[in-house]
């Protein structure tokens, strides 16, 4: 019990000051893997103290952390933490509960189960909907196309369980700015590459395209629409893509990384008008609820669906109606809803609402600012919390990215979109106030002016 108090204790004074700090260090690490692993030493022949364990460890990788907590980190879509979804994060840890059986660990089961419901009733969508806390987006979304995969050739009359090779083919359609975490999924199961739908200039899979695709050809078909582009932050048309896909008898998936969270908003009401008619979301709590990591959320109108999919037996388990393992891929797995659970209950739907209109304003606060800088061109309307600039032609875009990082301010980076290079900048983090996008900006200023006195 001592190694124990001790050791956490210095967790705590080390956690602590990494969190104040953040304010004012710079974003980017200030060394390389090669001297963290060099920090870190050799296996010792003998035990080392708990406490002196932490101890070398945050020390030895204090210095190679990147300030993603901090305000002024725009560089991916990844957020931050909340005090509260933080906190019980390391309760989380701390009750090391294994929640796969509702008998076996209730407590877990039942937060994910009202943490859940909670979701849907913010999104928008069916309260009849299963809710599988997964690892991340990309499980996200592997979890949904594995039930819509299994359904349409259920309704083709085949079942998976005999193997993929004696089935008929599955056509998986896609827009042509989808994210590779719908990619990835499709190869993990046996699906291959997806066929790809025409998109317009804002990254939005183009109906007329799709339904001509749709006509084309026939047998299980799942269409894939997209919830916030990676670079525009803009919305397929789900109500008439949704409809499309329906009339061929096509399972619907969204995938809503981050900018499933829209749906919260009466904001974003046109944009997301007929998203709730789909079949399965994919959405990540770290990148726009800013939950600490372990986030994923699959979210499946056929709960029936998800389980069939999903569930594993065993002579072994405490098997029950409802288990959480029957809405995820895994059996053994760390209580997630924890976080999420206290980061909602923080918040409540005001705050929620708040928390994803104030991200979206910071980001129409950097096109607006970087609108003013010299030489610096906004490539898209701000749909939602993405931001896409370049300067001049790639060579000078993919300095002042370079120059911005030597800095230290913030962090955008650098990113490649209709042939051109840009600096991208994703607004995700709660802890961004108005003062960050000042100084981020000004930041920005001034890697442009030094990229062009040094073209001049």
């Amino acid at each position: 019990m001592e190694a124990r108090t001790a050791a956490l204790g210095r967790a705590r004074d080390h956690a602590l000051a990494w969190l104040s700090s953040l304010d004012d260090r710079p974003v980017p690490p200030q060394v390389d893997a090669d001297e963290v692993v060099r920090r870190l030493g050799e296996l010792p022949d003998g035990p080392t103290p708990s406490a002196d364990v932490v101890d070398l460890l945050a020390q030895a990788c204090e210095p190679g952390l990147v300030a993603i907590p901090s305000g002024r980190f725009f560089g991916m879509v990844i957020g931050g933490s909340l005090p509260a979804a933080l906190a019980a994060d390391w309760l989380t840890s701390a009750w090391d509960q294994n929640v796969g059986l509702r008998a076996l660990t209730p407590a877990g089961a039942a937060v994910e189960e009202v943490a859940g419901r909670w979701l849907l009733e913010l999104l928008g969508l069916p309260a009849e909907s299963a809710v599988g806390f997964v690892t991340g987006a990309t499980m996200a979304n592997f979890t949904c196309l594995a039930a819509a995969r299994d359904t349409v050739l259920l309704r083709a009359g085949y079942d998976v369980r005999r193997g993929l090779s004696g089935g008929p083919a599955v056509r998986v359609l896609v827009g042509a700015e989808r994210h590779p975490s719908v990619d990835l999924p499709l190869r993990f199961l046996g699906l291959g590459d997806p066929q790809v739908v025409a998109a317009d200039e804002r990254g939005r899979i183009r109906p007329e395209a799709l339904a001509q695709v749709l006509a084309q050809g026939d047998g299980p078909t799942v269409v894939v629409l997209q919830a916030g582009n990676i670079h525009s932050g803009d919305f397929d048309p789900f109500a008439e893509c949704v409809e499309l896909a329906h009339e061929h008898g096509a399972w619907v998936h969204v995938d809503g990384a981050f900018g499933l969270w829209a749906a919260v908003s009466p904001r974003w009401s046109a944009e997301t008008a007929g998203l709730s008619a789909a079949d399965s979301w994919a959405t990540d709590a770290h990148k726009t609820l800013n939950v600490p990591y372990d986030s994923g959320l699959a979210i499946v109108r056929d709960a029936d669906a998800l389980a069939s999919s999903m569930a594993m037996h065993g002579d072994y388990l405490i098997e029950a109606t409802g288990d959480p393992q029957e809405r995820t891929p895994e059996l053994s797995r760390r209580g997630r809803g924890f976080a999420t659970w206290a980061a909602l209950r923080s918040l409540g739907r005001s705050g929620v609402v708040d928390l994803v209109e104030r991200l979206a304003r910071h980001a129409r606060a950097f096109a607006d600012g970087a609108r003013e800088i010299p030489g610096c061109e906004v490539l898209n309307d701000v749909a939602f919390t993405q931001v896409c600039l370049a300067f001049g032609d790639d060579e000078q875009t993919r300095a002042v990215a370079a120059a911005l990082l030597e800095d230290g301010t913030t962090w955008m980076s650098g990113s490649r979109w209709h042939d051109r290079a840009i600096v991208r900048i994703s607004v995700s983090n709660w802890s961004t106030t108005q003062d960050d996008v000042r100084r981020s900006l000004d930041a920005l200023r001034q890697a442009a002016d030094r990229v062009a006195r040094v073209g001049s």
